[in-house]
């Protein structure tokens, strides 16, 4: 599967609260360095998207996917329900056998 496909639809999950769609994406034990923690395991992350991210209701809106060599780069903004930006972000995946192995995010 091409990694671009596999990573928009890593946020369109997201969005759309579709968990089992999102945790076919994952492989079993991807790690997600975030600034504010880092989660590590499909099932822990997929818990952690469903029931504790601080808010459920945003939106990803993605302006660019690059892929560079082994990396492929999101970039993109987080909106929130009435569609204000609450920031930019940088997502760098990672993507093993058609599964999202690592993510590493960055905010500004």
């Amino acid at each position: 599967m091409n990694t671009e496909v596999v990573v928009r639809g890593y946020y369109d999950a997201i969005d759309a609260h579709d968990y089992e769609t999102f945790e076919g994406l994952l492989a079993p034990d991807v790690v997600h360095e975030r600034p504010d923690r880092t989660i590590e395991g499909r099932e822990t992350l997929v818990t952690f998207m469903r029931d504790d991210r601080p808010n459920k209701r945003t939106t990803h809106e993605i302006s660019d996917v690059s892929e560079n060599g082994a990396t492929t780069v999101a970039e993109g903004r987080l909106l929130d329900s009435d569609g204000e930006q609450l920031f930019k972000f940088e997502d760098e995946f990672s993507v093993s056998d058609g599964r999202i192995a690592k993510i590493r995010t960055r905010t500004r």
